[in-house]
């Protein structure tokens, strides 16, 4: 091959296409998005099943883990299914699997479990290799029946060895029942579970009159009947929330009240709100205990979690004097006890995501219901007529049997029998009369009844064998016109839907759980906590703590000495804190422990937006004192200014306490009193004495003005202020050092006087 050759058969052969690379990833995660969207996070509106779910279930009937069968092992259960259907890891499927199991999750559980599936307070199921399971009586007779009858699609697996449904034929709206929860990319599922029963009789309804409005349908389906009970206090709403399929059910746990000798009353929690479940229950708790410990409450004596396999039940002791109509309105609007279900009943319909209301989900069903046993009795109906043709065939053999035998010992071969009773061909058959060989030319069995005679056994022909293929024939002739009437009319068919969910209903309905009302705003009256003086502190690891002035007044020594700020405040009051960063965090008293002598207290960036890793605390003080007072600002560059403490009287946890050039920072913050000059010192020895009135008040969010001209590279690192007269010694080089004698006065913006070692 010549080289010109090979270049063009090169260039043929990698077909080099040129795109846009951003309309490649488009495509990619558009792709990707419906990959997750339909075949893994969404669940079908015709059997209420994510893929997974529903390849779990094909599986188990599979592997024939029926109702009445040994349970299996999970981890059997689960690896033939991830190896044929679901290949995207054991732990998905398991927890699927799990979920199927949980009666405090579905409304009507489809796996029987066998070992531990995990509780409502959170604990996890065990481990696959432990627990067992096979499938509930429901699953296999209202979801996997008639799989054999060609009711529903079969697709390839993932490997294209294996044949899947691409949907369960489930007998009732399952979506509804069991509801489900799923987050996909970009849209996310959360339908409540509803009533069995309730729902059987809204199908039945929309059935009798297609015309039927969601407002008729609610008062077959009162609303959400979730598995933990509750009460579900927003009634009116609910109509809005089934007509356009998204909304929010308010669910209140229920309450009640016991009465025990000497006056006191406990407080119990029976059923939960179904979001609680799970370690909801234990931050419940949390929070409650938190409640008390931040004085909201000082009501509880006591809390129990005495919840067992019988029920929620969570106590709460009380004092003799609590207002206890109080404290459970304070457990309605502090804690999950009372929580919102966010409703958005999306679900795949028609190959999409589609956001559906009550009626169409169960028009979905009903028509996914239509054509289920449309497919299922023309596969029903063609096995009679097969049955009725051979029958038949049987029939008039039984009566012509001498002359059959005549024909089958007459023949060479299998086929030359067969052509005679088809075809009346009777070349090669050797009949003992001419009468015979020309009943037999008149002989017209079909090909399948031709077979049947041929393979029938002696004993048909004993006269009690012959009257049973009669009586079965006339049972089969009563299939046919049934098998017929159900196909062409469509009230027939109706009807036998309608009787397979009355069964269903009464095999496996139950009462309501949760209570469906319109119910009251909860209106809840917080005690003002007593305001009382106590003492702030802070240790120089910044540990900060409040203790009453009794223990400060007997330990004032101990305390002054061990923290580096002590002041006093009320408890409703409020922690200003200074920083170089030029901010200013304020933090509740409140918020602070109240602690004894030796307590440690809490770090003070916990409960404020402080920062200890960006910043420092200059000076702390009571905010009541700070809007009373006037401040002195100092930068490292020598910027600075008065300001008046109102100026920090807000609201915001953390402000800008005063603006800063670039690479600059705070260096004091001080209270202004009665001082008379103040003393600027550098790093490299410098200070500067000028009178505090030189010094111009501006607002906080001015940047002020110079106070020391510096060097190149010098900058402000100590702030001090002097009387004109006292005591204002401070210790320089480790030697002390009068600042009113070796520091002469000057004026601002001047360059200061360099002291010797």
């Amino acid at each position: 091959m010549k080289k010109k050759e090979i270049d063009t058969f090169i260039n043929e052969d990698e077909r080099i296409i040129q795109t846009e690379y951003s309309d490649v990833m488009k495509k990619s995660f558009i792709d990707y998005a419906m990959s997750v969207i339909i075949a893994r996070a969404l669940p079908d509106v015709r059997d209420g099943l994510k893929p997974v779910q529903r390849r779990v279930l094909y599986d188990m009937h599979e592997l024939g883990i029926k109702f009445d069968k040994p349970y299996r092992k999970s981890a059997r259960i689960v690896g033939d299914t991830m190896g044929k259907y679901h290949p995207h890891g054991d732990s998905s499927i398991y927890e699927a699997l799990v979920v199927m199991t949980q009666d405090f999750k579905k409304g009507m559980p489809l796996i029987d479990g066998h070992g531990n599936f995990g509780n409502i307070e959170g604990d996890g199921a065990a481990a696959m290799r432990y627990t067992e399971a096979r499938l509930e009586k429901v699953t296999q007779e209202a979801m996997l029946a008639d799989l054999d009858k060609d009711v529903v699609d079969f697709i390839p697996n993932f490997d294209e060895t294996e044949k899947e449904p691409s949907v369960l034929p489930c007998k009732f709206p399952n979506l509804l029942v069991n509801g489900s929860e799923g987050i996909a990319v970009g849209m996310a599922t959360n339908i409540a579970p509803h009533n069995l029963s309730e729902v059987v009789d809204a199908t039945k309804a929309y059935m009798r009159n297609n015309d039927i409005t969601t407002e008729e349908l609610m008062t077959y389906v009162k609303g959400p009947d979730f598995p933990t009970g509750g009460i579900v206090v927003n009634q009116s709403e609910l109509l809005d929330i089934y007509t356009t399929g998204v909304g929010k059910v308010k669910v209140r746990g229920k309450v009640e009240i016991e009465e025990l000798k000497g006056g006191k009353v406990n407080v119990v929690i029976t059923e939960i709100p179904y979001t609680m479940i799970g370690a909801n229950i234990s931050k419940f708790l949390s929070d409650v205990a938190a409640l008390a410990e931040n004085k909201k409450t000082n009501d509880i004596v006591d809390i129990s979690n005495q919840s067992s396999k019988d029920g929620i039940r969570i106590v709460f002791e009380l004092r003799k004097d609590a207002d206890v109509n109080n404290f459970i309105n304070m457990l309605y609007k502090k804690t999950r006890l009372e929580d919102t279900f966010g409703v958005n009943m999306l679900a795949i319909c028609d190959g999409r995501p589609e956001t559906l209301g009550l009626k169409r989900i169960i028009a979905e069903n009903v028509k996914f219901q239509f054509e289920v046993n449309t497919r299922k009795y023309n596969k029903l109906l063609a096995k009679e007529l097969d049955k009725k043709e051979i029958q038949e065939g049987l029939i008039r053999a039984v009566n012509v049997i001498d002359l059959i035998i005549e024909i089958l010992r007459g023949s060479k071969d299998r086929n030359m029998a067969k052509s005679c009773m088809i075809e009346g061909k009777t070349d090669g058959i050797k009949f003992k009369s001419k009468e015979s060989k020309i009943m037999a030319s008149q002989l017209n069995f079909t090909e399948k009844q031709a077979n049947a005679i041929l393979d029938m056994r002696l004993y048909k022909l004993i006269g009690l064998e012959l009257e049973a293929l009669l009586n079965e024939n006339e049972e089969t002739i009563a299939n046919i016109a049934r098998y017929t009437d159900i196909l062409e009319n469509k009230d027939s068919m109706a009807q036998v839907i309608m009787d397979e969910l009355d069964e269903i209903k009464l095999s496996y309905g139950h009462e309501r759980k949760t209570v469906i009302e319109d119910a009251e705003e909860v209106v809840y009256e917080e005690k003002k906590a007593e305001v009382i003086d106590v003492m702030f502190l802070m240790d120089r690891f910044g540990y900060a703590r409040n203790v009453d002035m009794g223990t400060y007044d007997r330990n004032k020594e101990v305390i002054d000495s061990e923290n580096l700020f002590v002041f006093p405040m009320k408890s409703d009051g409020k922690v200003c804190i200074f920083t170089d960063s030029g901010n200013l965090h304020t933090l509740k008293a409140k918020d602070l422990p109240m602690g004894k002598l030796r307590d440690k207290g809490v770090p003070i960036d916990n409960i404020s937006n402080y920062d200890s890793s960006n910043e420092h605390f200059l000076t702390l003080c009571c905010q009541e004192d700070v809007n009373n007072k006037r401040f002195i600002f100092v930068t490292a560059a020598s910027m600075m200014k008065i300001v008046d403490g109102s100026e920090f009287d807000v609201s915001k946890r953390t402000i800008a306490a005063t603006k800063l050039n670039d690479g600059d920072s705070l260096v004091s913050v001080f209270e202004l009193s009665e001082q008379k000059n103040i003393v600027l010192q550098t790093k490299d020895g410098v200070f500067l004495r000028f009178g505090i009135e030189e010094i111009p008040e501006k607002k906080k969010n001015a940047v002020g003005v110079r106070g020391m001209k510096l060097a190149k590279n010098d900058l402000v690192e100590a702030v001090h202020y002097t009387q004109n007269a006292g005591n204002n010694i401070i210790t320089y080089n480790d030697k002390p050092f009068d600042l009113h004698v070796k520091v002469k006065p000057g004026h601002r913006d001047t360059k200061g006087t360099k002291i010797r070692n």
